[in-house]
């Protein structure tokens, strides 16, 4: 007998991780994922956010720890883990939503394309890069324990559409979308469906690493806030709320069929032609 719909989308009992939890993204990943039913376990360099939004989510009802980690630190992510098996004993699920862009990363409009400052680049594309992939080296054979295990990615429009002045950033995306789909196969050949690997890409959502460059602080859009905007046919941002029903179908036993998609949430951005 196939499952009812409520069911199928349910994550009750099962343990996900939500890596950079507490950013703008992170937080309505972290209130979808709990209303869902899991057991919430936030990690984030931000203490006091994170441990903010764990008591929000315990005192409505919920379960949820936050863990103090930084995803590029390796010992960080080991603690994090024991941490984890002790107070839940097992893991299900890992959102991978640490990364963003970072101001040495961007390229000024008054500096020449060949002015780039490389570090800045290698930075940004090594935290969206790394941030995932160290994660996922280090929760995944637990998640494979599960016997149902899924790994969500977060990746970006600038895959598919060029993107001025975001270099590292769209490089660092880029590679996420090879690795999802690698990872996925490779899984597959060793795990069979019992882990799962896919992606989601966002359009443009107001964060707090593309604020300054999308708005101005009386919230008027830039003019490369404008442009955005005039591709995107739905003329809006997103709202980070609009991208947890593809998150919580990833996520739960909906997709069980599904590994290494990437799925776009964009409101057709990355459809339009511009004509």
């Amino acid at each position: 007998m196939s499952q009812k719909p409520d069911a199928l989308f349910s994550l009750k009992e099962k343990v996900i991780i939500v890596s950079g939890g507490t950013g703008i993204l992170g937080g309505a990943f972290v209130k979808a994922i709990a209303a869902a039913g899991a057991k919430l376990v936030i990690i984030g360099r931000n203490e006091k956010v994170g441990n903010a939004r764990a008591a929000e989510i315990n005192n409505s009802g919920g379960i949820a720890i936050f863990i103090a980690t930084d995803v590029l630190v390796e010992a960080q992510l080991i603690n994090a883990r024991e941490k984890i098996i002790a107070s839940f004993g097992s893991i299900d699920g890992l959102v991978n939503a640490a990364g963003g862009n970072i101001p040495e990363g961007v390229l000024p409009p008054e500096k020449d394309v060949f002015d780039l400052n490389i570090e800045g680049v290698k930075n940004a594309m090594g935290l969206n890069l790394w941030g995932t992939i160290m994660p996922v080296q280090i929760f995944g054979p637990e998640i494979a324990k599960s016997g149902n295990g899924s790994i969500v990615n977060i990746s970006s429009v600038s895959t598919q559409r060029s993107v001025t002045r975001v270099l590292g950033y769209s490089m660092g995306k880029s590679a996420i979308d090879c690795y999802t789909k690698w990872f996925a196969l490779e899984m597959a050949n060793r795990y069979g469906d019992t882990i799962r690997m896919n992606s989601i890409m966002p359009g443009f959502f107001l964060t707090e690493q593309n604020r300054a460059l999308l708005s101005h602080p009386d919230g008027t859009l830039t003019p490369r806030g404008k442009s955005i905007i005039g591709q995107t046919p739905f003329k809006r941002f997103g709202n980070p709320d609009e991208l947890t029903g593809a998150l919580i179908w990833l996520l739960s036993d909906a997709s069980k069929f599904v590994t290494g998609s990437i799925i776009g949430v964009d409101g057709g951005f990355t459809i339009n032609s511009g004509v």
